[in-house]
């Protein structure tokens, strides 16, 4: 597999594959939001996850994969910063406002900065077309977290501290993409990267979550989070899994791109799942940045 992976990197094959990866991205970062979103408070969702996928990648890190080259060990502990501060941001977000509202603005802020990290890092560039379809993109997920805060019943009162944290926690989404691209890269075999990344990254949350968990007066039976953060962690494993070997075998900022159709899965999630309220101009905002990937594309 690493040999047939590397050997697609830059081809047509490889751009196809980029693609049908991106994609699943999407939709599985949308199921892993509303996991951390949903029954459970989201610190405790968000350790659970981090523990189960930390200890699932300890045996490939340690005995399956290659180790990893000396020079990877800084960028193993810039990307653990990183992702520790995205993550305290995205915790705090889902805290104070509705999914449908933290998500978009949270996955519309990232596609513009990656766009430009991908070109200061690896040269990419974006044609006037390509252009385009980011900003119809982004139009389309400014405007249904803009519908969707319009019409908003619960969660009013914290409404803007949870919207300044999305857009930062969005910022945050542009750097790791662009530094865990750069990251995959660097190393020899895809999947050292991957593997000592979730077995360094699942260290810290536990340990958060452990602490909050143990100060509730009512806290959740273990046994339910425990199932969630295992199925989290999966999803966590092919989802980030996918969307970093994208970056590794075509260009970073069109599979960023591609990845925020996760808002479209979102969407569907919170009215299908979490029983948030659809119509017709959601579902026209969803379109709208379908439409924006599609242009991204297909016009390079």
């Amino acid at each position: 597999m690493t040999d047939w992976l590397i050997s697609i990197e830059g081809t047509d094959t490889g751009h196809s594959v980029a693609l049908m990866l991106a994609l699943m991205a999407a939709f599985l970062h949308a199921v892993f939001g509303a996991l951390q979103k949903g029954r459970h408070d989201p610190w405790l969702t968000r350790g659970a996850i981090d523990g189960s996928y930390c200890l699932m990648a300890a045996p490939f890190a340690l005995f399956v994969v290659p180790w990893p080259e000396p020079h990877m060990w800084a960028i193993f502990a810039g990307a653990w910063v990183i992702h520790c501060l995205y993550k305290f941001l995205q915790a705090a977000a889902y805290t104070k406002g509705a999914y449908t509202v933290v998500y978009p603005v949270v996955r519309g802020t990232g596609p513009l900065f990656t766009v430009i990290g991908a070109y200061l890092l690896f040269g990419e560039v974006f044609n006037g077309i390509q252009w385009m379809g980011v900003a119809v993109l982004m139009a389309g997920i400014f405007g249904l977290a803009a519908y969707n805060m319009a019409y908003l019943e619960a969660e009013r009162e914290t409404l803007n501290v949870a919207l300044g944290l999305a857009v930062v926690t969005g910022l945050f989404v542009a750097t790791y993409t662009t530094f865990d691209a750069y990251g995959i890269r660097a190393t020899a075999n895809p999947f050292t990267f991957l593997a000592w990344f979730f077995m360094i990254d699942g260290f810290l949350f536990p340990i958060i979550a452990y602490r909050r968990w143990h100060g509730m007066e009512n806290p959740p039976a273990v046994g339910p989070l425990m199932q969630r953060g295992v199925f989290g962690g999966m999803v966590a494993f092919l989802s980030f899994g996918s969307i970093m070997l994208a970056t590794r075998l075509d260009k970073v900022g069109e599979a960023a791109i591609l990845r925020e159709t996760s808002t479209v899965f979102a969407a569907l999630i919170g009215w299908l799942v979490l029983k948030e309220t659809v119509g017709p101009r959601r579902i026209a905002l969803m379109t709208l940045i379908a439409a924006g990937a599609v242009i991204v594309e297909f016009g390079g």
